[in-house]
């Protein structure tokens, strides 16, 4: 049932990771928060790679020592499979970042956002599941609520100082008010499924991610471990090439005609059972063009979604949700919920965000990270700081003129 007085200080449409961590660190200083969940958890969700750089967001939300306890498979580090089928050294986080949050893990998002929702039940937002967001209530340019409906009751209006939008790719504020801006070099598909039994590498390295490329880079598959012995399997490349330049239409179909493409892939399905439906997610590459305006905030794939390639999503959800809650506490205490008071997080996230994309498109435009650090060995610390997730130094905006003049010269040497 949705709490009798119809008005809380802060409204969050949607439960997962940017949902949860926004509500909690609200609710944590005392602030009425209520959040609306259209599903019942568990549900189904992508994005199972956790980077290093959660950790800080995790430790504040309550939620590392319910992860250090978890069956969820530990990551260590990355390795890279090229098209030919050759496996990279393993890049393991504590080579680079000697701390206990090199250590990170391998998620079913089904587990773990039920653990993050009831997390912020802890915390002391109040959650109603079954609960779906027909609209926004305004009061001129100002959100002030939402229209909600919850299972077996009629419509209802609730109404707040402050609206967090954490409804995902889905997202009710960015097409209702015509923000989403599609990425035009990121326009990217991908299928994937479930295999156990699937082989994985000794020791260490069990749990790590490992990218593999196609022949001919056309595309890459992800490589993530699981727990119960099931990996994540998923084929990403251009949404022409994988859906328009073909005889058939069928996930299924196609999925396997990219593991034909994929020597690096082959003999590490061969003995295993696919266990899932082949799912597909198209064109999914956005941002608003803004994160916020009076009265509301957008955080998490609400906000913007990059691609899968460095696994930032979840980190990106929390620390938008970390950010924008900080901010939203401060608006708060001082009665001024205005768009120019709401966006103060937005510049820092907003380069955050660029520059893990800057290196997205480095990658599909076929840069050899290799060589970039053979002549460029002491910047090899700022490649890894965007892969951990540090992507909040200034320092790291070095690498754009270097990498840039790598382009020209491969362009000029074809």
């Amino acid at each position: 049932m949705i709490q009798a007085e119809n008005h809380c200080d802060v409204i969050v449409i949607g439960g997962g990771p940017s949902g949860a961590a926004t509500a909690t660190l609200i609710a944590k200083q005392g602030y009425r928060v209520t959040l609306f969940e259209r599903d019942h958890f568990p549900r189904f969700h992508i994005g199972e790679s956790l980077i290093p750089h959660c950790y800080q967001t995790m430790r504040r939300l309550g939620m590392l020592e319910k992860m250090k306890t978890s069956h969820f498979t530990k990551k260590f580090g990355v390795q890279f499979i090229n098209e030919h089928g050759k496996l990279s050294e393993p890049f393991r986080f504590e080579e680079y970042d000697p701390h206990e949050r090199s250590q990170t893990w391998q998620v079913l998002r089904s587990e773990f956002d039920c653990m993050m929702l009831d997390n912020a039940r802890e915390s002391g937002a109040v959650v109603h599941e079954g609960a779906r967001v027909l609209d926004i209530e305004r009061d001129g340019d100002r959100v002030v609520g939402v229209r909600v409906k919850c299972e077996g009751e009629e419509p209802k209006t609730v109404r707040s100082r402050i609206v967090v939008d954490a409804s995902g790719q889905s997202s009710l504020l960015i097409d209702r008010m015509n923000l989403r801006q599609w990425d035009p070099d990121l326009k990217k598909a991908a299928i994937w499924s479930y295999f156990r039994g699937a082989k994985r590498e000794p020791g260490k390295d069990e749990g790590g991610t490992i990218v593999i490329q196609t022949q001919g880079k056309k595309g890459w598959f992800w490589y993530i471990p699981l727990h119960d012995n099931v990996v994540s399997v998923g084929v990403v490349a251009d949404f022409d090439y994988l859906f328009k330049q073909r005889d058939t239409k069928d996930p299924k179909e196609i999925f396997y005609q990219e593991v034909e493409r994929c020597p690096g892939l082959q003999p590490r399905i061969a003995q295993s059972e696919c266990v899932d439906e082949f799912r597909i997610m198209k064109e999914y590459s956005y941002k608003a063009s803004k994160a916020a305006g009076d009265g509301w905030v957008l955080v998490g794939d609400a906000f913007g979604f990059l691609d899968p390639l460095y696994s930032s999503g979840v980190l990106l959800a929390l620390v938008s949700g970390e950010m924008a809650a900080d901010t939203i506490v401060s608006a708060l205490a001082d009665n001024d919920t205005s768009e120019r008071r709401l966006r103060a997080w937005e510049p820092d996230f907003r380069k955050a965000m660029n520059r893990m994309r800057n290196l997205v498109r480095a990658f599909y435009d076929g840069l050899n990270f290799g060589q970039l650090v053979r002549k460029h060995p002491d910047k090899k610390h700022l490649i890894t700081d965007i892969l951990i997730g540090n992507l909040f130094k200034d320092e790291v905006d070095e690498l754009w003129p270097i990498i840039d003049a790598m382009r020209e010269e491969e362009m000029a040497a074809v």
